[in-house]
């Protein structure tokens, strides 16, 4: 035993492996586990016991990353140009927006990129395990393949492992198989090798805990082997680099806007013949500082922040800030159904009795109040008339008194054939369900007639419990035998899928009389229709059975029975439909996602006609789908799904809308098959095995009420209350954020074309030196865009969506922020901006003055520059009006703000009325304060020049309300608003 075992792999699975064998591949043994040396070996060989991503998150790298951002570098340059020609107040106003948009990003990114995390967190901290022939605990991370791991009840199992001792072993594997149902565990040979790991009964993996019992593995797999390390891998292998349409735009812009603050440099220094003075320096700077929106990374920045704490109010906390723009995109979304798109509150609705017909049971929640109405045989049309509207009043009310010795009988079976709690919360006075849904539905049902379990067993000491046989998915059933206190006589229960309890059978209880079963399939097939009209219905069906006991059976010690002894000669009693009921909300939420673009599927482990039927409930299929009516199959399961080859999916008119019995390999092909057409897909998960679906759907959203840490990490957005319409409230959130993006880039962007237009048209006014004389200082220019533009920017952030927001299709994923409109608005509305401040500037100086530029006047204020000084006072105060009467034309690119209708919409956004009101305040200090005005600002107070910036508003306005009239005209045929009855492939 004295080495490690080959680096070579088993060439089939170990679960295929007799325990002797695995032994032997492990060199390891049994009894007396690994030597200290063989451990060594081993660690060294293995390394540690856990998740390894990409060394953590590195702040440095983050930092990094906010630094190389092309917008931030250019106001790096801007900024050492400026300090280079000794411009200290321009030079540390860039220097201060600089550290203010790093610092906001780094913070945010920072607390974005922890994906791995939960997953180098979810080993438990201490294994049990056998070393040199004694038993002792160690750290997880120490345990090595071949180690001999000993586990029990609550034991979280710190690698993956062959069993080779078992007694009861039930292990909970829901973080990998999704199977809320605890697995119970066997030693026996699993002979193929593709079994999915649900059913590897002899196997238990690393991050799952032991629910029942104890048991003993050798080590097969450690850190990133193991299944939860081999979901690391595909996590990490789905990392990529690649930007958002939002950032490609951003960046574009910034490379342009580079470019352009260069031709526009060597233009200045071309037009004073590359005599480069300070002077000249300083105009180059303030035609560079012109070009860029300094103001828009914050801007940005912010803005998508404040998305994030809206939508965490509205129960949805983003991960990454990126999954704002997607949100808006979004065409498809995959939801699962329990608890999303339902309640996820089983409640027992139906019952059925062969001879007595159908019951219908009323009553919510875990509340044992409620009706039991008989309803006799129906048709399934009859059934779902009953389910919409209730029993009629022909339908035969039952109590304890009157109800028949066989509902009796269901009853008892419900109630005993049961691990689930009903009881009253001393605390809050609510009845409590405790133990898996189903059941707790069952003994609802049962305490709703006064025979729930405690009553049963103690307080009227009908029955006493002999044996127990827990439920078990590979038999799909469970089983009790109790003795009943009156006669003394054994006799057992059983509940579970129909066709295993079926199989079961040899009777059937028909009225009071049991008749003899002759052929089983007979049976299947009278019981099979009820089961499908049940399930059509959106329930799911369980059946029921009953037995006594033989007497020689019943002398037998009941430790010594064996389910296959009990399971037999049953009589088949009856079925009962659990329902799980929709959300109010979810009907209305997925119509208005039709109504918005966007087709919503539903992924579901559920019974293929349990499923159907809420999707009929929920709209997500038309009201009066079937399966039977020609045109595109809409419902399919996982197999006939998974079935279909990518050619073969990618052939289908449309992707099915439900999907049952879903599993995550399902959910994976459905992903990749939704962006191989292009599409933005948005999906839902809870479990560690739906994080690599999560991860590779551009938006993944995670269940915060009961999912894992690594399908929350492994999310872009993670819901607080699991339920669908959240989903529904972030897309039309992210839709808004991006829609205000787009307003307060054209408001930045055309602001900055029109002192860009100033400042180079501006090269024509030469003094009497032959230097030009600019229309606007840098420190104007600066406080421009910086305190000016800013704060609108950033109340346009917090507009309220647009009435249409969610009647129109999705954005396409490859458009930008820059469609032809956009640049068109931003040129227009610049250039008129930009002409009206030159105009402003030519009428002060040769207008009403007498055309002299003076001398100096780009340094200093002397009385040759009055002239100058008053009109860049007048162009200063223009320029603040406009960008503020701007910031309301770009709340909407087409409806008209400033007709008498549309007053009424002036002071919707405090925010934007609080930025206006604060930019008209500030002109006067600015103006009127001497020395700041001369001597920093570099213009002075105004006083007829006011008349000429009141011609300048009342132009701009009519010119934005006549260029919107223009294009509603010509583009009002471009917005589709989405039909509510439509149905097309989105």
């Amino acid at each position: 035993m004295a080495k490690a075992r080959t680096e070579t792999a088993p060439t089939l699975p170990y679960h295929t492996y007799d325990v002797r064998k695995v032994v032997t591949e492990l060199k390891t043994d049994t009894e007396d586990g690994l030597t200290s040396q063989e451990i060594k070996s081993r660690t060294e060989k293995y390394g540690a016991n856990q998740m390894s991503g990409e060394g953590g998150v590195s702040p440095w790298k983050v930092l990094l990353r906010q630094l190389l951002n092309y917008l931030t570098v250019i106001l790096i340059i801007a900024m050492c140009v400026a300090f280079s020609a000794k411009d200290w107040v321009e030079g540390g106003v860039i220097a201060f927006v600089i550290i203010l948009n790093t610092t906001i990003g780094f913070f945010q990114e920072y607390r974005a990129e922890k994906t791995m995390d939960s997953l180098r967190k979810m080993a438990s901290p201490t294994s049990h395990v056998i070393r040199d022939g004694n038993q002792i605990h160690i750290s997880t991370t120490e345990v090595v393949p071949g180690d001999i791991l000993l586990f029990e009840n609550g034991d979280v199992i710190g690698a993956d492992c062959r069993l080779f001792e078992s007694f009861n072993l039930e292990v909970d594997e829901a973080l990998l198989t999704g199977e809320s149902v605890p697995v119970p565990k066997t030693l026996d040979l699993v002979q193929d090798p593709e079994e999915p790991i649900g059913d590897r009964r002899n196997m238990v993996y690393a991050s799952t805990t032991v629910t029942k019992g104890r048991g003993k593995g050798i080590v097969t797999a450690t850190g990133m082997d193991s299944e939860i390390g081999k979901i690391a891998k595909r996590l990490i292998e789905s990392e990529t680099s690649g930007k958002t349409a939002l950032q490609r735009s951003l960046d574009k812009m910034a490379l342009v806007l580079f470019g352009l603050a260069i031709i526009l440099a060597i233009i200045v220094f071309a037009v004073n013949k590359f005599k480069i003075s300070e002077d000249i320096a300083i105009y180059a700077i303030s035609v560079g500082i012109a070009v860029i929106p300094e103001g828009l990374i914050a801007v940005v920045t912010l803005t998508m922040a404040a998305g994030v704490r809206n939508m965490a109010h509205n129960k949805a906390i983003v991960r990454q800030l990126s999954a704002l723009e997607a949100l808006g995109s979004v065409t498809n979304i995959c939801s699962d159904k329990t608890g999303t798109l339902t309640q996820s509150k089983m409640v027992l609705t139906k019952a059925y009795l062969p001879g007595d017909g159908y019951y219908n049971v009323s009553g919510t929640g875990f509340t044992p109040e409620g009706e039991i109405h008989q309803l006799g045989e129906l048709s399934g049309e009859e059934l779902g008339a009953i389910s919409m509207s209730g029993p009629g009043p022909e339908a035969r009310q039952i109590t304890q008194d009157n109800m028949s010795t066989t509902l009796k009988r269901m009853i008892q079976v419900s109630s005993l054939c049961n691990m689930a709690i009903v009881k009253k919360d001393k605390n809050t006075d609510q009845w409590v369900g405790i133990g898996d849904p189903t059941e707790t539905a069952l003994q609802v049902f049962a305490t709703k007639l006064g025979n729930g379990k405690p009553s049963l067993t103690k307080e009227k000491s009908l029955f006493d419990i002999h044996a127990e046989f827990p439920f078990d998915s590979t038999v799909k059933r469970m089983s009790v035998v109790y003795t009943e206190g009156d006669s003394g006589k054994h006799i057992a229960f059983l509940k579970g899928a129909t066709e295993r309890v079926v199989e079961c059978c040899s009777r059937m209880r028909v009225g009071d009389k049991e008749v003899a079963v002759e052929k089983k399939e007979e049976l299947m097939q009278m019981i099979g229709s009820k089961v499908d009209q049940l399930a059509s219905n959106g329930l799911r069906v369980l059946s029921l059975a009953y037995r006594y006991i033989e007497p020689q059976l019943s002398e037998t010690h009941p430790d010594y029975w064996e389910r296959e002894q009990v399971d037999k000669n049953m009589v088949f009693l009856g079925l009962v439909g659990i329902y799980d009921p929709p959300r109010a909300e979810s009907k209305d939420a997925v119509r208005e996602c039709y109504k918005a673009g966007i087709r919503v599927h539903m992924l579901t482990g559920d019974h293929p006609a349990t499923a159907t039927a809420i999707a009929r409930e929920v709209a997500i299929l038309p009201a009066d789908y079937s399966a039977d009516k020609e045109g595109p199959r809409l419902v399919m399961t996982a197999t006939e799904f998974d079935s279909l080859s990518d050619s073969e999916v990618d052939a289908l008119p449309q992707l099915p809308h439900v999907i049952a019995r879903c599993s995550p390999d399902t959910k994976v092909k459905m992903i990749e098959a939704l962006h191989r057409r292009n599409k933005v897909a948005a999906m839902t998960g809870d479990g560690v095995n739906d994080s690599p679906s999560l991860k590779i759907a551009n938006i993944g959203i995670a269940m915060g009420m009961g999912g894992s840490d690594v399908a929350k990490n492994a999310s872009d957005i993670v819901l607080t209350d699991d339920n669908f319409s959240t989903i529904v409230r972030a897309v039309e959130e992210g839709r808004r954020i991006f829609a205000n993006i787009q307003k307060f880039v054209l408001h930045l962007m055309s602001t900055n074309v029109s002192e860009i237009i100033a400042l180079i048209i501006g090269l024509a006014f030469i003094d009497n030196d032959g230097t030009s004389v600019y229309p606007m200082s840098p420190v104007q220019i600066l406080f421009l865009n910086m305190v000016t533009s800013s704060p609108p920017a950033m109340s346009l952030g917090l507009e309220l969506a647009n009435p249409l927001t969610m009647r129109v299709p999705p954005r396409p994923t490859r458009r930008g922020l820059f469609n032809y409109e956009a640049i068109a608005d931003i040129v227009l509305y610049g250039a008129m901006m930009g002409l009206i401040a030159l105009a402003d500037f030519i009428i002060v100086v040769y207008g009403f003055g007498n055309g002299s530029l003076g001398t100096e006047c780009n340094r200093s204020y002397s009385d040759s520059c009055d002239e100058v000084f008053r009109a860049r006072g007048t162009v200063f105060t223009t320029l603040t009006l406009l960008f503020l009467i701007h910031a309301y034309n770009c709340r909407s690119l087409r409806q008209p703000q400033w007709l008498p209708k549309s007053w009424k919409g002036l002071f919707e956004n405090k925010a934007l009325v609080g930025s206006f009101t604060l930019g008209v305040i500030l002109i006067f200090p600015i103006l009127y304060i001497p020395y700041l005005n001369t001597d920093v600002f570099k213009h002075k107070a105004l006083t007829w020049e006011w008349g000429v910036v009141a011609v300048s508003v009342v132009i701009f306005i009519v010119f934005s309300e006549l260029y919107k009239f223009v294009k509603r005209r010509f583009l009002e045929n471009k917005v589709i608003v989405m039909d509510e009855n439509d149905e097309e492939e989105q």
